[in-house]
């Protein structure tokens, strides 16, 4: 397994490009599933998730071609020949389970494997299940599948109220009812920002959609889909995770496409920590204010509250604050696993159950660490930016799934960092 080596070497300077959002992508592909047209993504970022995503659509029938060095992703499923989405593929990645809906809807049945991903939780998938069923679906879990009739005639349209905000729900439910017969509405619907990408781009495939960004979305089923070309909304989580990086080091770096309403709860805490954060024609501008890293408490919420997503990545930032900070992570119950790794570079960090209390130190040491999920192999990256000596990050398969090009954008600002291929 190749290894990330970071050696701290000061203060950052110059310009980071922001790719569209890995979470926006991955929830628009298997929209594809829904017309006989082609379906044309651009700003599309280049990730291992997304291919693992093209993996399973192509096992479907349909067709994904990678142009434009992977940027944009031209899509077609006029000929979709299997509606059984395989372990194999779906144990890979959580966002398998968005096929669901689709298929449901366009062709009455499917089966599709319960989905794997990072080890951060249970989450499981019975929001998704209970949303299909609101609009008619018969479901039976057998063998480790998921296996999903319509009735006579289609989806019908239904309310969907869900108990919990859920983003993957919420997008299963859209999806799917984008063609059910009749009026849906979904009730404590997310309101992230890959919701409102979906809902902008299942519009211009004919999709009737009201309320994307509340609470409560109106979905108003049509008869079929055409096709569409969209650009995927800028990711909002390397945008904030590479605003820590002059954060963490001092300097000044500009994250170019980035936009303060995708991160505004983030730049809140970010401001109560001393850190400038201006917006410009070209993006987002961030530095430190003066002196030190000021301690703050974070509390992970559904948007728009703060992302659980740049959690870890705020902790790194917070182990050399002055004074003591309190994060509660409401949203996965097992999302502290970075916290021994980052302790291994001489944080002082106190975990118990959802809560961890973060005193700064003056200084991290660099250490061998080990990567445990997509985000917490960047926070233990951005720590190594600041610490005295080299880091070494390993097992950063992790990483491929959510940022590309990590190395060269880092290093393009100045960043002392390299990948050690595994021999």
């Amino acid at each position: 397994m190749d290894s990330i080596v970071v050696t701290g070497n000061g203060p950052l300077s110059g310009q980071i490009p922001i790719a569209g959002a890995k979470n926006a992508c991955l929830t628009l592909m298997p929209a594809t599933l829904l017309s006989d047209e082609p379906l044309t993504l651009t700003n599309a970022p280049r990730l291992s998730d997304i291919s693992t995503m093209t993996t399973l659509l192509q096992s479907l029938g349909a067709e994904v071609q990678s142009l434009q060095d992977g940027q944009v992703l031209a899509l077609s499923s006029h000929n979709i020949h299997n509606h059984t989405a395989d372990y194999d593929i779906v144990r890979k990645m959580r966002a398998s389970i968005l096929v669901l809906g689709p298929m449901l809807a366009r062709d009455g049945h499917a089966v599709v494997s319960l989905p794997g991903g990072c080890a951060i939780g249970a989450r499981p998938v019975d929001l998704h299940l209970k949303a299909l069923e609101a609009l008619g679906a018969t479901l039976d879990l057998r063998d480790g599948y998921v296996h999903a009739k319509a009735p006579s005639g289609g989806l019908k349209g239904g309310i969907i109220d869900f108990p919990l905000v859920s983003v993957g729900a919420t997008e299963n439910a859209l999806l799917a009812a984008t063609l059910a017969k009749g009026t849906t509405e979904i009730r404590n619907a997310a309101r992230e920002p890959e919701i409102v990408d979906l809902v902008q781009c299942l519009r211009k495939m004919g999709a009737q959609i009201e309320g994307e960004g509340t609470h409560t979305i109106t979905i108003q089923g049509v008869d079929r889909l055409g096709g569409a070309t969209h650009r995927v909304v800028t990711d909002r989580i390397e945008l904030g995770t590479y605003m820590l990086a002059p954060a963490i080091c001092g300097g000044e770096v500009t994250l170019l496409g980035g936009r303060i309403d995708l991160v505004g709860a983030f730049c809140e805490k970010l401001d109560a920590a001393g850190i400038s954060v201006t917006e410009t024609v070209e993006g987002l501008t961030v530095a430190r204010k003066n002196g030190n890293i000021r301690a703050v408490d974070v509390t992970t919420e559904p948007f728009p509250g703060f992302p659980t997503d740049l959690q870890a990545q705020m902790m790194a930032l917070l182990c050399t604050a002055e004074g003591t900070s309190v994060l509660e992570e409401k949203i996965f119950e097992n999302r502290f696993m970075h916290a021994p790794e980052l302790m291994r570079m001489g944080a002082r960090i106190d975990v118990h159950g959802g809560t961890a209390k973060v005193t700064g130190v003056k200084k991290l040491k660099g250490a061998p660490v080990m990567a445990t999920d997509l985000r917490a192999s960047v926070s233990l990256i951005l720590a190594g930016l600041a610490a005295e000596g080299e880091t070494v990050v390993n097992r950063v398969y992790h990483l491929d799934r959510g940022y590309e090009h990590v190395v060269r954008k880092l290093s393009g600002v100045g960043a002392n960092i390299e990948r050690i291929k595994s021999q």
